[in-house]
C-alpha cells in the first residue's frame, strides 16, 4: 500500500494498526462493529459465524467481541474475499458480552 491509497479497505487498515494495541492491551475481546453496503443473505452471513446482523437502512452492520488484531484482519480479509463494500469499521469498546445499547 502507497500513502495514497484511499478506499473504505485502507481506511479500515488504518484504523486498526492505530487502534490495535488498544484491542488486545487489557487482554479482553473489543467490540467492534463493520457497516456493510446492503442487506446481506443468509449465504454471506454464514461467513461471519462470531458477529452478530442487523439490518441498519440499506446496509447491514456486523457486530461482536474480537479478541485481537489478527481477528480483525481476519474479518476484513472476508469481507475483501466476499467483495463487500466496507463502509465504516468502528471500535465501541472492551470487553462487552452483548450488543450495545442503541438509543
Amino acid at each position: 500500500m502507497t500513502g495514497n491509497d484511499s478506499s473504505p479497505l485502507c481506511d479500515a487498515l488504518f484504523l486498526l494498526t492505530r487502534h490495535a494495541g488498544e484491542v488486545d492491551k487489557a487482554g479482553e475481546p473489543g467490540w467492534c462493529e463493520f457497516r456493510i453496503r446492503g442487506r446481506l443473505g443468509r449465504p454471506l452471513l454464514a461467513a461471519f459465524p462470531f458477529l452478530h446482523a442487523d439490518a441498519d437502512g440499506p446496509d447491514t452492520v456486523l457486530a461482536g467481541p474480537l479478541p485481537d488484531e489478527a481477528a480483525l484482519h481476519g474479518v476484513l480479509a472476508q469481507i475483501e474475499a466476499l467483495g463487500l463494500h466496507l463502509l465504516e469499521f468502528r471500535r465501541v469498546g472492551r470487553g462487552r458480552s452483548q450488543a450495545p445499547e442503541r438509543g
